[in-house]
Formats: structure tokens, sequence, C-alpha cells
């Protein structure tokens, strides 16, 4: 099965996509991973997608349907996947049927109201070094200003700037409106309410899934 992840900036997809891969057992396929990848690689799509965001542009459609069209057709992506950032826009969602169209699917949307998530998000923290994401409306890091798990600089993001959240919020949902409506008339959509802790979505998201597996085997 391919299980296709998308909600808001800030919602918690990375996170919760992270958790469905280690109990569920599907590969994990994030779009801004293959990115950095391929960049750090130096591979000729890493060579043209560094071009394009020094730039300050977007990486095209194609180079993204090409670096996702290689990563699943990886041996551990044989038996599903699932997919984190991708497809952003409605023509990203008809490569990928283009692409893999016989495989069953499910897309789940993390719903969290706008102002959450700006909250969310004006808080949050990244890490330099690692990577790693840290509100400080929940966690205080040990040191201020330092990774908790490499000690390294915790930044904002540009991207998580008060400026910018208005921008990204509104291309999310002129883009996603389409993505949704799509995926509605296959009737492989399901939304997920994504506030509460982490867990409790989790939770929610897991019973999605095992009711849609429990239906996938009585079927067999």
């Amino acid at each position: 099965m391919r299980i296709i992840l998308f909600g808001p900036p800030g919602s918690g997809k990375g996170t919760q996509g992270d958790l469905i891969a280690s109990r569920f057992g599907y590969p994990k396929i994030s779009t801004g991973d293959l990115l950095r990848r391929a960049v750090q690689e130096r591979s000729a799509l890493g060579i043209k997608a560094e071009a394009l965001m020094n730039k300050g542009k977007l990486v095209s459609d194609d180079i993204v349907e090409r670096l996702v069209r290689e990563r699943i057709a990886a041996p551990d992506a044989r038996h599903g996947y699932l997919l984190d950032g991708f497809p952003r826009n409605l023509t990203q969602a008809l490569g990928l049927e283009a692409m893999d169209g016989g495989r069953a699917e499910l897309a789940i949307e993390i719903d969290v109201d706008s102002r959450v998530l700006i909250e969310r998000m004006r808080n949050r923290m990244t890490c330099r070094s690692c990577g790693a994401i840290v509100n400080l409306n929940l966690e205080k890091p040990r040191i201020e200003g330092r990774c908790d798990s490499c000690n390294g600089e915790l930044y904002q993001r540009l991207d998580d700037r008060p400026e910018v959240i208005a921008e990204r919020f509104r291309v999310y949902k002129e883009e996603t409106g389409k993505i949704r409506d799509y995926y509605k008339t296959k009737s492989v959509y399901r939304r997920v309410d994504g506030s509460g802790s982490v867990e409790q979505v989790f939770a929610r998201i897991s019973e999605i899934l095992d009711r849609e597996n429990a239906g996938r085997e009585a079927d067999r």
C-alpha cells in the first residue's frame, strides 16, 4: 500500500511519518530528504535542483518526480511506502498515478487549526547539526540555544518566521484543496484531527491504518 501523508506547515507530519514507518514497516520517503541527498551526492538531478534553490526558485515538478520515481523503485519499497511532502500539487498527484498507478493507496491529511499552527511555528527551532526540531512551548533545551541530542546550534528557519508563515499557509490552502478533491473522488482520502499530543494524533492515524489493513485482509 502507498500512504500519502499531508498537512499544513507545522502539523507534525514528519514526526507522524516516522512513527508510521516504525510501526507499520513502510519506508518513509521524504522529498526534502531526497533533494538534500541528491545535492550532497552531486548527482545530475542534485546539481540541477541546487542551481534552482540557490536562485530562490522552487525545484521543478519534473526533478522531484524523477527523484521519487527512482526511490520507489528500490527493493524496500516493493511492498509499499509512505510519502511525506509529495505530491504537493495536482500535477504531482497525477504524475504519481502515472508512475505507480496500480498500487492501493490511502491519502491522510493531518488537519490543525491555523491559529494553533502559527503559534507552533513561531516557537519552533531546528538544530543545524542533526536537524532535530524543538518547540519551545512544549520543551526547553537543557542548555539555551543548544540541541539536547547533539549540542548543535538551534536556529529558527527562514520559513518559520512570522512574516513567511502567512504565505506558506496561503500556498498550502491553494494547492492542497485540489489534491484533497482528487483523492476524495478516488475514495481514498481520510482526515485526521491533528490537535493534541503526538501520541494522540498517532493513535488516530493508527486506527485508520489498522481498519484499512483489516479490510484488505478480509477481502483476500
